[in-house]
């Protein structure tokens, strides 16, 4: 089984940009959680939970804004303000491990593994010690202007001397426990909270040398899957705002497209602020055929398209039927969309048009791809070669797969596919950074790789 879905996505050529950092990743225990709540007055970090904040300026947002992942069981992504003293108390924590970080980053990484036939990946910022983060393969290439020609260089041989982002990663597991003000907090779900760094001088765009080859690159690929863009600040210290580089991203877009029709893939992510998400949709959502999202971000888009209520039940409930009505909302909403990919903890869902090309049993083969690299990913804790994938192939589907396909068969009419493919639970995952843009972007390649064997690319 593994080798035919390797066979089968071989041809591929991706392009992906723009994210890549370091991931400094610390496995919490017990103990880590209760000493960090104990360094403030419990029932301050109480009321700082309350208040929300969508940005840590201070240790204080940061314990509030931990706590609040582990009580909920949700995966969070926060920014951290760009000061230098609030950098240097995260340097005193001890973390477990460095590896690539970033959704373009991990994304070529995994691919270049899968031995598609050519990843180019693109990052403004490519310091030495990020290039080494990059498996070091003949089919992983960063673009290039030299001599005013386009070239493809390894990307370790095409580091520069830019600074190095870093994101601090907590990792947490289902059952972990500690004390807050005469409570007991125990973890109810595996997940990661993710302290996002934001240096002034990192921009989301690609540089004006490769910018002008975008039509070129796009030549040379199949589809790209773009991600990054909750890097964007509203305002930078030069005058520029979110909207300048929202307006040179969706640019981007179609540069790529402009010699030969690719497919696009937007990777969704944990947006705190609301104007950078709405611009997100605005700009990008609007221009791309794929977007792959948790249940959290398409509530979010949602509500952005002004359904509250819907928006406001899937953040409540999580049931799949409001997911796939949400889907289907984004589908009537964006006429540019062919497939909208949910991934959650039980499932991935594909939902697109009834005159989609690709058969049910086509879509949920790109699924059932998806939830193997996915479960490897989490027992192994990253991929490093494609028999690694025989690991995940071996983890069962979870308990629940067979009513969750049920009622995603009920939704498959009325103009619409809706396939379902449930995950492969992993009860204690060794990692769960990466996870979701390791499911998208199997399953977005496996598609394209479809589509490209029936001649429609």
């Amino acid at each position: 089984m593994i080798s035919r879905y390797i066979e089968t996505i071989k041809d591929c050529k991706l392009y992906t940009a723009y994210n890549t950092n370091v991931d400094a990743i610390k496995y919490l225990k017990d103990e880590d959680v209760q000493r960090l709540v104990d360094e403030f007055d419990h029932k301050e970090i109480i009321k700082r939970i309350e208040e929300y904040p969508r940005v840590i300026e201070e240790p204080l947002d940061f314990v509030a804004r931990l706590v609040y992942s582990i009580m909920t069981g949700k995966p969070a992504e926060v920014p951290l303000k760009d000061d230098t003293k609030l950098n240097e108390w995260f340097d005193k924590i001890k973390y477990d491990e460095e590896r690539m970080g970033g959704q373009a980053g991990i994304v070529s990484n995994l691919m270049a593994t899968l031995k598609i036939d050519k990843i180019i990946v693109y990052t403004p910022f490519l310091s030495k010690k990020q290039s080494e983060m990059f498996v070091d393969y003949d089919n992983l290439l960063y673009p290039l202007v030299e001599n005013n020609n386009l070239v493809l260089k390894k990307v370790r041989e095409c580091y520069r001397d830019d600074p190095t982002k870093i994101n601090r990663i907590f990792e947490f597991k289902k059952g972990l426990k500690f004390k807050l003000d005469n409570k007991i907090i125990v973890a109810n779900q595996s997940t990661r909270f993710i302290v996002a760094s934001r240096p002034e001088n990192l921009r989301i765009e690609t540089k004006e040398d490769v910018k002008r080859f975008l039509p070129n690159i796009g030549e040379l690929v199949d589809c790209a899957f773009l991600s990054g863009y909750q890097g964007i600040k509203e305002k930078y210290s030069d005058g520029k705002t979110a909207k300048y580089y929202f307006e040179k991203a969706q640019e981007d877009i179609k540069l790529l497209k402009k010699n030969k029709k690719i497919k696009t893939h937007l990777e969704f992510a944990s947006i705190s602020n609301i104007e950078i998400r709405k611009m997100v949709v605005d700009y990008i959502l609007s221009n791309v055929e794929s977007v792959g999202m948790d249940e959290t971000e398409i509530a979010n888009v949602l509500h952005i398209l002004g359904y509250e209520d819907l928006s406001n039940k899937i953040l409540k409930e999580s049931l799949v039927e409001d997911v796939i009505k949400g889907a289907k909302i984004l589908l009537e909403t964006f006429n540019n969309l062919e497939i909208v990919q949910v991934h959650t903890i039980y499932y991935i869902l594909f939902v697109c048009r009834k005159d989609n090309p690709l058969s049910t049993k086509e879509l949920e083969e790109c699924l059932e791809f998806s939830t193997i690299l996915a479960s490897t990913k989490a027992k192994l804790g990253n991929i490093r070669d494609i028999n690694d994938l025989y690991e995940g192939l071996k983890v069962p589907h979870n308990k629940y797969g067979d009513l969750l396909k049920k009622i995603a068969e009920k939704f498959n009419d009325n103009g619409y596919k809706v396939v379902l493919s449930p995950s492969r639970y992993v009860e204690k995952p060794k990692s769960t950074v990466g996870l979701g843009d390791t499911i998208s972007s199997g399953a977005f390649v496996y598609y394209i790789t479809l589509l490209k064997k029936k001649e429609i690319l």
